[in-house]
């Protein structure tokens, strides 16, 4: 399973249910770096530094963030959805599907509502 550090805005339902999953998941929370205004840049070299790929909802800022610094332990980047069971099973999934998380921007969005 995948080695994952979870940015502050990120959902606690979601890495909750991605931890069931099997997935080694750290809050920044938990690392003690919430509530600091750490700079994207600083959080995605502390996840590189832990090799876990990150967790954001701040899909702007990591995708650029990614084309500035490419070489990372991996970036997900997730569109806001409610559905918090679906959001971590869809990137349980996604995840599953990938070899190496290393130096790769991957994108979970949430599907379209009727």
């Amino acid at each position: 399973m995948a080695r994952l550090y979870s940015n502050e805005n990120f959902p606690l339902d979601v890495v909750n249910g991605l931890r069931e999953m099997g997935h080694d998941v750290l809050t920044s929370h938990e690392a003690k770096l919430a509530n600091q205004s750490i700079p994207d840049e600083e959080v995605l070299a502390f996840a590189s530094q832990q090799r876990r790929a990150i967790l954001t909802i701040n899909r702007r800022d990591f995708k650029a963030l990614h084309k500035k610094t490419p070489n990372h332990a991996g970036i997900i980047v997730c569109t806001q959805d409610t559905d918090f069971p679906g959001q971590a099973k869809r990137i349980h999934q996604t995840l599953s599907s990938q070899r190496d998380l290393a130096n790769q921007l991957i994108s979970v969005t949430r599907p379209n509502r009727k």
